[in-house]
């Protein structure tokens, strides 16, 4: 199982980071991952686990791929890549 860890820090509060996050939330969906949101953390469930954690100065996802997402197709690298552009993008506009 691949784990795939990124941070990135942000200047904004963590209501405006959260907000911000809705189509990095879409590309979750796309792939089948469900978002439970229970204050500033989310859990991922689906053929990927893992959770987003939003603090006072960065926000950190966690993925953990299994043999569900190995099934479904999805590249860890490339993966990666997107969640790193898209989490770039939701914190600066």
């Amino acid at each position: 199982m691949s784990t795939i860890k990124v941070v990135e820090s942000h200047q904004k509060s963590v209501a405006e980071v959260k907000s911000g996050l809705s189509q990095f939330e879409e590309m979750f969906k796309k792939y089948g991952v469900k978002l439970a949101w229970n204050g500033a953390r989310a859990s991922l469930s689906g053929p990927i686990s893992g959770s987003i954690v939003i603090d006072s100065v960065n926000i950190a996802v966690e993925i953990k791929m299994g043999m569900l997402a190995k099934m479904a197709g999805i590249d860890s690298s490339k993966l990666e890549n997107s969640i790193r552009k898209r989490l770039k993008v939701a914190l600066n506009e």
